[in-house]
Protein backbone atom coordinates (compact mmCIF):
# COMPACT_ATOMS: atom_id res chain seq x y z
CA UNK A 1 0.00 0.00 0.00
CA UNK A 2 2.90 2.13 0.49
CA UNK A 3 4.21 1.95 -2.68
CA UNK A 4 1.32 2.32 -4.60
CA UNK A 5 0.69 5.59 -2.67
CA UNK A 6 4.54 6.54 -3.52
CA UNK A 7 3.87 5.78 -6.61
CA UNK A 8 0.46 7.85 -7.15
CA UNK A 9 2.18 11.12 -5.25
CA UNK A 10 5.00 10.58 -7.51
CA UNK A 11 2.90 10.26 -10.37
CA UNK A 12 1.13 13.50 -9.29
CA UNK A 13 4.28 15.62 -9.28
CA UNK A 14 5.42 14.81 -12.59
CA UNK A 15 1.72 15.66 -13.96
CA UNK A 16 1.98 18.88 -11.90
CA UNK A 17 5.36 19.85 -13.22
CA UNK A 18 4.32 19.05 -16.79
CA UNK A 19 1.47 21.10 -16.37
CA UNK A 20 3.38 23.66 -14.95
CA UNK A 21 6.12 24.02 -17.88
CA UNK A 22 3.02 23.89 -20.23
CA UNK A 23 1.75 27.30 -18.34
CA UNK A 24 5.65 29.21 -18.73
CA UNK A 25 6.61 30.39 -22.11
CA UNK A 26 9.50 28.08 -23.65
CA UNK A 27 12.44 29.12 -25.64
CA UNK A 28 14.53 27.19 -27.20
CA UNK A 29 17.93 27.93 -28.18
CA UNK A 30 20.65 26.34 -30.02
CA UNK A 31 24.22 26.84 -28.38
CA UNK A 32 25.39 29.31 -31.33
CA UNK A 33 22.23 30.90 -30.70
CA UNK A 34 22.50 31.21 -26.84
CA UNK A 35 26.14 32.69 -27.27
CA UNK A 36 25.22 35.56 -29.52
CA UNK A 37 22.90 36.51 -27.17
CA UNK A 38 24.61 35.96 -24.35
CA UNK A 39 27.66 38.42 -26.13
CA UNK A 40 24.88 41.04 -26.97
CA UNK A 41 22.71 41.09 -23.32
CA UNK A 42 25.05 39.98 -20.42
CA UNK A 43 24.73 42.19 -17.97
CA UNK A 44 28.32 41.77 -16.22
CA UNK A 45 29.94 41.78 -19.90
CA UNK A 46 27.89 45.50 -20.09
CA UNK A 47 29.44 46.68 -17.04
CA UNK A 48 32.63 45.84 -17.56
CA UNK A 49 32.60 47.18 -21.04
CA UNK A 50 31.68 50.72 -19.99
CA UNK A 51 34.82 50.77 -18.03
CA UNK A 52 37.10 51.10 -21.53
CA UNK A 53 35.53 54.44 -22.47
CA UNK A 54 35.97 55.45 -18.80
CA UNK A 55 39.43 54.64 -18.88
CA UNK A 56 39.83 56.72 -22.13
CA UNK A 57 38.40 59.27 -20.55
CA UNK A 58 41.14 59.29 -17.97
CA UNK A 59 43.73 59.59 -20.46
CA UNK A 60 41.98 62.52 -22.08
CA UNK A 61 41.66 64.42 -19.20
CA UNK A 62 45.74 63.66 -18.44
CA UNK A 63 46.26 65.57 -21.79
CA UNK A 64 44.45 68.72 -20.64
CA UNK A 65 46.84 71.91 -19.69
CA UNK A 66 46.26 72.98 -16.31
CA UNK A 67 44.16 76.03 -16.31
CA UNK A 68 45.55 79.66 -15.76
CA UNK A 69 44.49 81.32 -12.88
CA UNK A 70 43.64 85.47 -12.63
CA UNK A 71 43.09 87.25 -9.63
CA UNK A 72 41.91 90.54 -8.60
CA UNK A 73 43.20 92.33 -5.74
CA UNK A 74 43.99 95.38 -3.40
CA UNK A 75 39.93 96.89 -4.62
CA UNK A 76 40.39 100.22 -2.03
CA UNK A 77 37.36 101.10 -0.52
CA UNK A 78 37.87 104.32 0.61
CA UNK A 79 39.90 107.49 -0.65
CA UNK A 80 41.80 110.29 0.27
CA UNK A 81 43.89 112.76 -1.33
CA UNK A 82 44.77 115.63 0.27
CA UNK A 83 47.86 114.21 2.17
CA UNK A 84 48.60 111.70 4.98
CA UNK A 85 45.04 111.04 6.91
CA UNK A 86 43.73 108.40 9.26
CA UNK A 87 42.95 106.38 6.36
CA UNK A 88 46.32 106.02 5.12
CA UNK A 89 46.73 107.42 1.68
CA UNK A 90 48.82 110.05 0.67
CA UNK A 91 48.88 111.49 -2.93
CA UNK A 92 47.13 113.90 -5.42
CA UNK A 93 44.44 111.36 -6.56
CA UNK A 94 44.52 109.10 -9.77
CA UNK A 95 42.60 110.13 -13.19
CA UNK A 96 39.79 108.17 -13.96
CA UNK A 97 39.80 105.27 -15.81
CA UNK A 98 36.77 106.19 -18.03
CA UNK A 99 35.04 109.28 -17.83
CA UNK A 100 34.11 110.19 -14.31
CA UNK A 101 34.59 106.39 -13.45
CA UNK A 102 37.28 105.09 -11.23
CA UNK A 103 38.45 108.55 -10.45
CA UNK A 104 40.66 107.62 -7.33
CA UNK A 105 40.26 103.87 -7.63
CA UNK A 106 43.14 101.58 -6.66
CA UNK A 107 42.91 98.03 -8.21
CA UNK A 108 45.54 95.30 -9.35
CA UNK A 109 45.06 92.18 -11.66
CA UNK A 110 47.11 89.40 -12.13
CA UNK A 111 47.08 85.97 -14.45
CA UNK A 112 48.99 82.84 -13.59
CA UNK A 113 49.65 79.87 -15.76
CA UNK A 114 51.20 76.42 -14.78
CA UNK A 115 54.06 75.13 -17.02
CA UNK A 116 54.76 71.65 -16.28
CA UNK A 117 58.64 70.52 -16.82
CA UNK A 118 60.67 67.36 -17.91
CA UNK A 119 57.32 66.17 -19.95
CA UNK A 120 55.52 65.32 -17.02
CA UNK A 121 52.05 65.84 -18.96
CA UNK A 122 53.32 63.75 -21.55
CA UNK A 123 54.26 60.84 -19.07
CA UNK A 124 51.28 61.08 -17.74
CA UNK A 125 49.34 60.79 -20.63
CA UNK A 126 51.56 57.84 -21.45
CA UNK A 127 50.77 56.09 -18.21
CA UNK A 128 47.33 56.44 -18.60
CA UNK A 129 47.08 55.11 -21.94
CA UNK A 130 48.49 51.74 -20.41
CA UNK A 131 45.82 51.90 -17.83
CA UNK A 132 42.95 52.24 -20.48
CA UNK A 133 44.90 49.10 -22.16
CA UNK A 134 44.41 47.44 -19.00
CA UNK A 135 40.57 48.46 -18.90
CA UNK A 136 40.52 46.04 -22.49
CA UNK A 137 42.00 43.34 -21.12
CA UNK A 138 40.53 43.36 -18.16
CA UNK A 139 37.20 43.27 -20.24
CA UNK A 140 38.27 40.37 -22.37
CA UNK A 141 39.30 38.28 -18.78
CA UNK A 142 35.95 38.53 -17.54
CA UNK A 143 35.00 37.54 -21.10
CA UNK A 144 37.31 34.71 -20.81
CA UNK A 145 35.55 33.74 -17.47
CA UNK A 146 31.92 33.92 -18.02
CA UNK A 147 32.29 32.18 -21.48
CA UNK A 148 33.95 29.00 -19.29
CA UNK A 149 30.98 29.36 -17.15
CA UNK A 150 28.25 30.02 -19.60
CA UNK A 151 29.69 26.93 -22.01
CA UNK A 152 29.56 24.58 -19.29
CA UNK A 153 26.61 25.42 -18.00
CA UNK A 154 25.21 25.01 -21.61
CA UNK A 155 26.64 21.34 -21.79
CA UNK A 156 25.69 20.22 -18.37
CA UNK A 157 21.82 21.45 -19.58
CA UNK A 158 22.24 19.47 -23.05
CA UNK A 159 23.47 16.34 -20.90
CA UNK A 160 20.87 16.51 -18.09
CA UNK A 161 18.42 17.04 -21.02
CA UNK A 162 19.91 14.30 -22.80
CA UNK A 163 19.69 12.09 -19.63
CA UNK A 164 16.18 12.85 -18.77
CA UNK A 165 14.88 11.59 -22.29
CA UNK A 166 16.43 8.26 -21.48
CA UNK A 167 14.99 7.97 -18.24
CA UNK A 168 11.95 8.77 -19.63
CA UNK A 169 11.49 7.08 -22.98
CA UNK A 170 12.22 3.68 -20.37
CA UNK A 171 9.81 5.23 -17.82
CA UNK A 172 7.36 5.05 -21.19
CA UNK A 173 8.22 1.31 -21.81
CA UNK A 174 8.31 0.19 -18.66
CA UNK A 175 4.38 1.80 -17.97
CA UNK A 176 3.32 -0.57 -20.86
CA UNK A 177 5.16 -3.77 -19.47
CA UNK A 178 3.44 -2.95 -15.97
CA UNK A 179 -0.14 -2.69 -17.38
CA UNK A 180 0.51 -6.18 -19.75
CA UNK A 181 1.92 -7.64 -16.45
CA UNK A 182 -0.87 -5.95 -14.14
CA UNK A 183 -3.33 -7.97 -16.28
CA UNK A 184 -1.70 -11.19 -16.29
CA UNK A 185 -1.82 -10.98 -12.74
CA UNK A 186 -5.18 -10.43 -12.86
CA UNK A 187 -5.77 -13.44 -14.52
CA UNK A 188 -3.23 -15.69 -12.66
CA UNK A 189 -0.79 -15.79 -15.01
CA UNK A 190 1.55 -14.11 -13.20
CA UNK A 191 3.33 -14.10 -9.39
CA UNK A 192 2.09 -10.59 -7.91
CA UNK A 193 5.66 -10.01 -6.68
CA UNK A 194 7.02 -10.11 -10.24
CA UNK A 195 4.75 -7.44 -10.96
CA UNK A 196 5.38 -5.68 -7.59
CA UNK A 197 9.25 -5.89 -8.49
CA UNK A 198 8.39 -4.43 -11.73
CA UNK A 199 6.77 -1.19 -10.41
CA UNK A 200 9.60 -0.72 -8.02
CA UNK A 201 11.81 -0.29 -10.89
CA UNK A 202 9.18 2.03 -12.27
CA UNK A 203 9.55 3.84 -9.43
CA UNK A 204 12.78 4.01 -9.20
CA UNK A 205 13.00 5.71 -12.48
CA UNK A 206 10.37 8.07 -11.50
CA UNK A 207 12.84 9.47 -8.71
CA UNK A 208 15.82 9.59 -11.16
CA UNK A 209 14.03 12.14 -13.11
CA UNK A 210 12.45 14.11 -10.80
CA UNK A 211 15.62 14.16 -9.19
CA UNK A 212 17.11 15.48 -13.19
CA UNK A 213 14.15 17.94 -13.00
CA UNK A 214 15.69 19.68 -9.97
CA UNK A 215 19.03 19.90 -11.40
CA UNK A 216 17.60 21.24 -14.66
CA UNK A 217 15.79 23.96 -13.30
CA UNK A 218 19.18 24.62 -11.22
CA UNK A 219 20.63 24.95 -14.89
CA UNK A 220 18.15 27.46 -16.63
CA UNK A 221 18.19 29.77 -13.58
CA UNK A 222 22.15 30.11 -13.78
CA UNK A 223 21.70 30.05 -17.43
CA UNK A 224 18.91 32.60 -17.89
CA UNK A 225 20.72 34.89 -15.62
CA UNK A 226 23.87 34.55 -18.01
CA UNK A 227 21.67 35.50 -20.76
CA UNK A 228 19.50 38.02 -19.38
CA UNK A 229 16.16 35.98 -20.00
CA UNK A 230 12.91 36.71 -17.58
CA UNK A 231 12.67 34.39 -14.72
CA UNK A 232 9.58 32.54 -15.99
CA UNK A 233 10.78 31.48 -18.87
CA UNK A 234 11.64 27.61 -19.55
CA UNK A 235 15.20 27.40 -21.10
CA UNK A 236 15.18 24.30 -23.96
CA UNK A 237 18.57 23.89 -25.49
CA UNK A 238 18.24 21.84 -29.09
CA UNK A 239 20.36 18.89 -28.99
CA UNK A 240 23.00 20.13 -31.58
CA UNK A 241 26.32 20.60 -31.12
CA UNK A 242 26.62 17.88 -28.32
CA UNK A 243 29.24 15.65 -29.73
CA UNK A 244 32.54 16.86 -30.72
CA UNK A 245 34.82 16.27 -33.30
CA UNK A 246 37.17 14.48 -31.84
CA UNK A 247 39.81 14.20 -34.96
CA UNK A 248 40.41 18.09 -34.49
CA UNK A 249 42.59 17.41 -32.11
CA UNK A 250 45.10 15.47 -33.68
CA UNK A 251 48.23 16.70 -34.84
CA UNK A 252 48.34 19.75 -32.40
CA UNK A 253 51.47 20.96 -31.73
CA UNK A 254 51.37 22.02 -27.60
CA UNK A 255 54.96 24.27 -28.04
CA UNK A 256 53.35 26.64 -30.92
CA UNK A 257 49.81 26.31 -28.14
CA UNK A 258 52.13 27.46 -25.24
CA UNK A 259 53.14 30.44 -27.59
CA UNK A 260 49.59 31.13 -28.55
CA UNK A 261 48.84 31.41 -24.93
CA UNK A 262 50.95 34.09 -23.61
CA UNK A 263 49.86 36.02 -27.37
CA UNK A 264 46.22 35.23 -26.35
CA UNK A 265 45.55 34.96 -22.64
CA UNK A 266 44.46 38.25 -21.28
CA UNK A 267 45.57 37.75 -17.68
CA UNK A 268 49.14 37.54 -18.91
CA UNK A 269 49.11 40.29 -20.86
CA UNK A 270 47.37 42.14 -18.19
CA UNK A 271 50.54 41.53 -15.82
CA UNK A 272 52.58 42.54 -18.59
CA UNK A 273 50.74 45.92 -18.97
CA UNK A 274 51.11 46.42 -15.32
CA UNK A 275 54.69 45.92 -15.97
CA UNK A 276 54.80 48.81 -18.38
CA UNK A 277 52.36 50.62 -16.11
CA UNK A 278 55.04 50.31 -13.12
CA UNK A 279 57.50 51.74 -15.98
CA UNK A 280 55.22 54.72 -17.02
CA UNK A 281 54.45 55.70 -13.14
CA UNK A 282 58.46 55.27 -12.67
CA UNK A 283 59.45 57.79 -15.46
CA UNK A 284 56.45 59.93 -14.16
CA UNK A 285 57.86 60.16 -10.39
CA UNK A 286 61.27 60.83 -11.69
CA UNK A 287 60.18 63.50 -13.54
CA UNK A 288 58.53 65.01 -10.43
CA UNK A 289 62.17 65.61 -9.24
CA UNK A 290 61.98 68.69 -11.65
CA UNK A 291 59.99 71.40 -10.28
CA UNK A 292 57.44 73.29 -12.36
CA UNK A 293 57.45 76.79 -13.19
CA UNK A 294 54.50 79.01 -12.78
CA UNK A 295 54.63 82.43 -15.11
CA UNK A 296 52.82 85.40 -13.81
CA UNK A 297 51.33 89.10 -15.57
CA UNK A 298 50.59 91.49 -13.69
CA UNK A 299 48.77 94.75 -13.55
CA UNK A 300 48.77 97.25 -10.82
CA UNK A 301 46.85 100.82 -10.64
CA UNK A 302 48.04 103.45 -7.94
CA UNK A 303 49.84 101.17 -5.70
CA UNK A 304 52.93 101.58 -6.75
CA UNK A 305 55.02 105.34 -7.55
CA UNK A 306 53.45 104.15 -11.49
CA UNK A 307 49.97 104.79 -11.57
CA UNK A 308 49.99 102.47 -14.18
CA UNK A 309 52.30 99.40 -13.44
CA UNK A 310 52.66 96.44 -15.86
CA UNK A 311 54.86 93.61 -14.75
CA UNK A 312 56.08 89.83 -15.41
CA UNK A 313 57.08 86.77 -13.02
CA UNK A 314 57.75 83.52 -12.39
CA UNK A 315 57.66 80.89 -9.73
CA UNK A 316 59.68 77.90 -8.66
CA UNK A 317 59.81 75.61 -5.91
CA UNK A 318 63.64 74.94 -5.15
CA UNK A 319 64.02 71.78 -4.67
CA UNK A 320 66.11 71.46 -1.48
CA UNK A 321 64.63 68.96 1.21
CA UNK A 322 62.01 67.16 -1.17
CA UNK A 323 62.97 65.92 -4.33
CA UNK A 324 60.61 63.20 -4.36
CA UNK A 325 62.95 60.99 -3.56
CA UNK A 326 60.72 58.51 -1.86
CA UNK A 327 58.40 58.25 -4.42
CA UNK A 328 60.40 57.46 -6.57
CA UNK A 329 61.90 54.29 -4.62
CA UNK A 330 58.29 53.32 -4.03
CA UNK A 331 58.22 53.41 -8.52
CA UNK A 332 61.35 51.50 -8.36
CA UNK A 333 60.46 48.55 -6.25
CA UNK A 334 56.88 48.21 -7.90
CA UNK A 335 58.78 48.02 -11.20
CA UNK A 336 60.76 45.57 -10.29
CA UNK A 337 57.71 43.50 -8.51
CA UNK A 338 55.90 43.86 -11.82
CA UNK A 339 58.66 42.15 -13.53
CA UNK A 340 58.81 38.99 -11.23
CA UNK A 341 54.85 38.77 -11.15
CA UNK A 342 55.08 38.86 -15.46
CA UNK A 343 57.57 36.03 -15.27
CA UNK A 344 55.83 33.59 -13.16
CA UNK A 345 52.50 33.96 -14.64
CA UNK A 346 54.08 32.82 -17.92
CA UNK A 347 55.19 29.75 -16.03
CA UNK A 348 51.81 29.39 -15.13
CA UNK A 349 50.12 29.91 -18.47
CA UNK A 350 52.21 27.05 -19.52
CA UNK A 351 52.24 24.90 -16.57
CA UNK A 352 47.98 25.19 -17.33
CA UNK A 353 47.73 24.88 -20.58
CA UNK A 354 49.96 21.79 -20.14
CA UNK A 355 47.62 20.37 -17.66
CA UNK A 356 44.63 21.29 -19.32
CA UNK A 357 45.70 19.68 -22.33
CA UNK A 358 46.77 16.31 -20.63
CA UNK A 359 43.21 16.00 -18.97
CA UNK A 360 41.39 16.65 -21.97
CA UNK A 361 43.65 13.60 -23.72
CA UNK A 362 42.01 11.21 -21.24
CA UNK A 363 38.68 12.03 -21.44
CA UNK A 364 39.52 11.33 -25.64
CA UNK A 365 41.46 8.13 -25.07
CA UNK A 366 38.20 6.95 -22.67
CA UNK A 367 35.93 8.03 -26.09
CA UNK A 368 38.19 6.42 -27.97
CA UNK A 369 37.76 3.08 -26.10
CA UNK A 370 34.04 2.99 -27.14
CA UNK A 371 33.34 1.17 -30.01
CA UNK A 372 31.44 3.83 -32.61
CA UNK A 373 28.22 1.23 -32.63
CA UNK A 374 28.02 0.37 -29.22
CA UNK A 375 25.29 2.79 -28.51
CA UNK A 376 23.03 1.47 -31.34
CA UNK A 377 24.24 -2.03 -30.15
CA UNK A 378 23.07 -1.19 -26.72
CA UNK A 379 19.66 -0.02 -27.77
CA UNK A 380 18.87 -2.92 -30.09
CA UNK A 381 19.53 -4.96 -27.74
CA UNK A 382 17.04 -3.63 -25.33
CA UNK A 383 14.38 -3.58 -27.91
CA UNK A 384 15.18 -7.33 -28.15
CA UNK A 385 15.19 -7.83 -24.36
CA UNK A 386 11.59 -6.17 -23.87
CA UNK A 387 10.48 -8.08 -26.72
CA UNK A 388 12.01 -11.57 -24.96
CA UNK A 389 10.75 -10.31 -21.64
CA UNK A 390 6.61 -9.84 -23.32
CA UNK A 391 6.71 -13.15 -24.46
CA UNK A 392 8.60 -14.25 -21.07
CA UNK A 393 11.53 -15.79 -22.67
CA UNK A 394 13.54 -14.00 -20.53
CA UNK A 395 12.89 -14.16 -16.69
CA UNK A 396 12.25 -10.78 -14.45
CA UNK A 397 15.72 -10.68 -13.10
CA UNK A 398 17.46 -10.84 -16.26
CA UNK A 399 15.25 -8.16 -17.91
CA UNK A 400 15.78 -5.53 -14.79
CA UNK A 401 19.91 -6.82 -14.90
CA UNK A 402 19.79 -5.83 -18.56
CA UNK A 403 17.67 -2.65 -18.19
CA UNK A 404 19.79 -1.28 -15.05
CA UNK A 405 23.15 -2.16 -17.19
CA UNK A 406 22.05 -0.55 -19.86
CA UNK A 407 20.99 2.52 -17.95
CA UNK A 408 24.26 2.70 -16.57
CA UNK A 409 26.33 2.16 -20.03
CA UNK A 410 24.30 5.06 -21.67
CA UNK A 411 24.99 7.61 -18.64
CA UNK A 412 28.84 6.77 -18.97
CA UNK A 413 28.96 7.27 -22.58
CA UNK A 414 26.45 10.52 -22.56
CA UNK A 415 29.02 11.40 -19.58
CA UNK A 416 32.10 11.28 -21.51
CA UNK A 417 30.52 13.58 -24.03
CA UNK A 418 30.12 15.72 -21.17
CA UNK A 419 33.84 15.64 -19.98
CA UNK A 420 35.14 16.10 -23.53
CA UNK A 421 33.02 19.04 -23.72
CA UNK A 422 33.96 20.95 -20.21
CA UNK A 423 37.75 19.34 -20.77
CA UNK A 424 37.57 21.40 -24.38
CA UNK A 425 36.15 24.50 -22.75
CA UNK A 426 39.03 24.48 -19.82
CA UNK A 427 41.90 24.11 -22.63
CA UNK A 428 39.86 27.04 -24.58
CA UNK A 429 40.21 28.78 -21.25
CA UNK A 430 43.97 27.95 -20.92
CA UNK A 431 45.03 28.85 -23.64
CA UNK A 432 43.36 32.25 -23.71
CA UNK A 433 40.89 31.65 -27.46
CA UNK A 434 38.92 29.04 -29.02
CA UNK A 435 41.24 26.12 -30.45
CA UNK A 436 38.52 26.15 -33.05
CA UNK A 437 36.74 28.80 -34.27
Amino acid sequence: MDIKKYILTSLFLLFFAHSYCLAQDTIRLSRQESEIRFLAENLLLMAEQLKIPQAEALTMQAKLWPNPSFEIDEINIGTSVNGLNGTGYFGEGLPPISGNFGKNQQISASIEQLIQTAGKRKKLVDREQVHESMAAEYFQELLRGLKLEFRNSLSDLQYLQFSKNLYQTQLESIRLLSIAYNNQVSLGNVPQGEYIRLKAAELEIVKTINDLNVEIHSEQKDLKLLLNLPSDIVLVLTDHDFDLEINQFENLNLSDLSAKALESRPDYKLKVLGQEYARKNYLYERAQRVPDITLKAGYDRGGNFLYNFFGLGLTIDLPVFNRNQGAIRHAEYALKTTELLSQYKAQEVSNELILSWQNLQKSIELYNEIEPDYEQTLDDLLESYVYNFKNRDIGMLAFLDFMEAYLENKTIILGNKLDIQKKTEEFNYSLGTDLFN
